[in-house]
């Protein structure tokens, strides 16, 4: 591999070493540094090596507590109650996946609900790895406030992901992950980075007005995917993330990318299903009719597989990474 080409092991000791050295435990950095990698391996890098540094900064300043251990309360056989207590989500999301494992394929279904978490990542890696044990799991994470309720112009949802995964029989799960604006805010990030405009219809500057201009739409509103009907989806995820959990609603919460403020104080709530024992032992053959519908028609592709692909690739021939940033991520 090149200088500039580190193995997916490599990046995972470049990540991990670089948080333990701004006040976080090996084990959450492992954790940490697990989560950002896979993201960049699956083609996902606003959620890869470019959060190291912001991690970085929180874990010092300690907005996020990089040595909390997140506590879990069995509320009920099918119910677990996690506090993350202002640290890294990833523990938490561990946790989560822990008693869901080990609970769903009992009750049928069983659910984990996490509060004082923090930015969840790729919100379709835990459904993804809970589908690897056989599980139909569902994920809804709230987010900082970025979008408006329809027709106003003051930001109270987040851009709210949700994430799906439904088991297939000898091969890699069905993944949904998406959020509820129109594009990733990284977009805008970049473009303001750039000097470039943004097209008009992805936000609104400050007086709600339509905007190319990416520092106006920073400083103003995200556009929802599906217009009132997005807002009307966010305001479910903020009720289920956020409300359920006793979880920070969007508007209350802290920016996942400084260290200015309090901790974000943001939540998830993850639920798993077993196939099996609500719709019996041929349930994973029933999913993989309507797979094989899809993926019959020229063109089309089941949700993931794209990920799938890149995934294998960086495997095998390991992660690109500018040398500049790997050199910020070495200094920290």
């Amino acid at each position: 591999m090149s200088a500039n080409t580190l193995s997916l092991a490599e990046a995972e000791a470049l990540v991990a070493g670089a948080l333990e050295r701004c006040r976080t435990s090996p084990a959450n950095a492992a954790l940490v540094a697990r989560a950002l990698v896979a993201a960049e391996a699956d083609g996902l890098r606003g959620h890869g090596f470019s959060r190291v540094t912001s991690y970085a900064a929180q874990a010092r300043a300690g907005k996020i507590d990089g040595f909390a251990e997140p506590s879990v309360t069995h509320v009920s056989p099918a119910l677990a109650r996690i506090d993350a207590r202002h640290g890294f989500a990833y523990p938490a999301l561990a946790a989560a996946e822990a008693a869901l494992a080990e609970a769903a394929p009992i009750m049928g279904i069983a659910c984990a609900a996490i509060t004082r978490s923090h930015h969840c990542g790729v919100a379709g890696h835990p459904v993804e790895r809970l589908a690897d044990r056989g599980l139909v799991a569902l994920l809804f994470a709230n987010t900082p406030a970025a979008m408006a309720p329809w027709g106003g112009r003051t930001g109270v949802f987040g851009t709210n992901p949700i994430a799906f995964a439904c088991p297939l029989p000898d091969e890699a799960p069905i993944v949904v992950d998406l959020s509820l604006s129109k594009v990733a805010r990284g977009n805008i990030l970049a473009a303001r980075q750039k000097g470039e405009a943004i097209p008009e219809g992805w936000a609104l500057d400050r007086d709600g007005r339509p905007t190319t201009d990416a520092a106006a739409a920073l400083a103003g509103t995200m556009l929802p995917l599906g217009d009132a009907k997005g807002t009307a989806l966010a305001l479910m995820v903020e009720l289920l993330a956020a409300g359920l959990t006793g979880a920070n609603y969007a508007a209350d919460a802290s920016s996942f990318l400084d260290d200015r403020g309090a901790p974000p104080g943001t939540g998830q709530l993850l639920i798993a299903l077993d196939p099996a024992m609500i719709g019996g032992k041929g349930a994973l053959q029933h999913f993989r009719r309507l797979a094989e519908q899809i993926r019959s028609q020229e063109g089309a592709r089941l949700p993931g597989a794209r990920r799938i692909a890149l995934r294998a690739k960086a495997k095998a021939e390991g992660l690109a990474i500018a040398p500049a940033l790997r050199a910020e991520i070495e200094a920290l």
